[in-house]
C-alpha cells in the first residue's frame, strides 16, 4: 500500500511540476500586452512579487525537510521566471508603480531575512520545518489570493482586459495536483492551501466568464455614431439668409408706410 501511494505521489509530483511550469508561463500574454503598449498601466506587480517570495520560502522548506526534490526543482524555475517578470514590469512601469513595487519588494526582503534569522538561529533543527511549513502555507494562500486584487476592478468596470485568466486557470489545475501530492505524502502544509487555491481559482474563472462578453454586447447595442458635421459654414449661411430676410422685410414695411403716409389729392 505504501508503494502504491509512493507511485501516485510521484505521478502527482511530476504533473504538479509540469502544470506549475505552465502557471509560471501563464502571464506571458500579459507581459506581451505591456510590451506592445510600452506601459504597465492597469496591471499590478503584487502577484509576481508574492509568487517569488513564496517560491523562495518553499525552497527553504524543502531544504529543511529533505526528500522534496519536486518542490525544489519547480520553485527554482519559478524564482528565475518571477524575477524576470518583475524586472520586465519595472522597466515599463510608471514612476508611481515603480515606487510601489520597490516598497513591496523591500518589505518582502526584510520579511524573508527575518524568517531566516528567527528559524535558523532561535529554533532547534526539528522545529524549523514545522514553522517554515506553516509560513509557506500562509504565503501559498497569498499567491492564490493575490490575483483577487483585480476582481474589484473587474466588477466595477465590467472589463476583464487586465484579468490574467490563464494564470487563474493553471493555478486551479495546479492546486488539484499539489493537493493530492501533499495528501499522499501526508504533508498538510502542501495540501491545505491548495484546497482554497482551487476555490479561489474557480471564483476567478467564473467572474471572467461572467464579464468577458460584456464589451461586445455593449458595442452591439450602442448605435453607430455618425461623424460630426461641420456646421460653421452652414451657420454662417443661415445667419446671412436671416439678415437678408430681415432687410427685405424692413424695406417692404418702409415702402408700405411711405405709401400710407402720402396724402390723397382731391378731384
Amino acid at each position: 500500500m505504501a508503494g502504491f501511494s509512493a507511485h501516485w505521489a510521484l505521478a502527482f509530483g511530476l504533473l504538479g511540476n509540469i502544470i506549475s511550469f505552465c502557471v509560471f508561463l501563464a502571464p506571458l500574454p500579459t507581459f506581451y500586452q505591456i510590451y506592445k503598449k510600452k506601459s504597465s498601466e492597469g496591471f499590478q506587480s503584487i502577484p509576481y512579487v508574492v509568487a517569488l517570495f513564496s517560491a523562495v520560502l518553499w525552497i527553504y522548506y524543502a531544504l529543511l525537510k529533505g526528500n522534496a526534490t519536486f518542490i525544489i526543482t519547480i520553485n527554482s524555475v519559478g524564482c528565475f521566471i518571477e524575477t524576470f517578470y518583475i524586472i520586465f514590469y519595472f522597466y515599463y512601469a510608471s514612476k508611481k508603480s515603480k515606487v510601489t513595487t520597490m516598497k513591496f519588494l523591500g518589505l518582502v526582503v526584510v520579511s524573508g531575512m527575518g524568517i531566516f534569522c528567527v528559524t535558523h538561529f532561535l529554533m532547534r533543527p526539528s522545529q524549523r520545518p514545522i514553522v517554515v511549513g506553516w509560513i509557506c502555507l500562509v504565503f501559498s494562500l497569498c499567491v492564490f489570493i493575490a490575483p483577487l486584487c483585480i476582481l474589484r476592478q473587474v466588477v466595477r468596470t465590467k472589463n476583464v482586459e487586465h484579468m490574467p485568466f490563464l494564470l487563474s486557470f493553471f493555478l486551479t489545475i495546479s492546486a488539484v495536483m499539489w493537493f493530492f501530492y501533499g495528501l499522499l505524502l501526508k504533508d498538510y502544509n502542501i495540501a491545505i492551501p491548495n484546497v482554497l487555491g482551487f476555490i479561489f481559482g474557480l471564483l476567478q474563472m467564473a467572474l471572467y466568464a461572467r464579464y468577458r462578453n460584456v464589451d461586445k454586447i455593449m458595442d452591439h447595442k450602442l448605435p453607430e455614431v455618425q461623424k460630426p458635421v461641420s456646421v460653421t459654414e452652414e451657420a454662417k449661411n443661415n445667419i446671412h439668409k436671416i439678415v437678408e430676410v430681415y432687410k427685405l422685410s424692413s424695406l417692404l414695411n418702409s415702402d408700405k408706410n411711405g405709401v400710407e403716409a402720402t396724402p390723397q389729392t382731391q378731384a
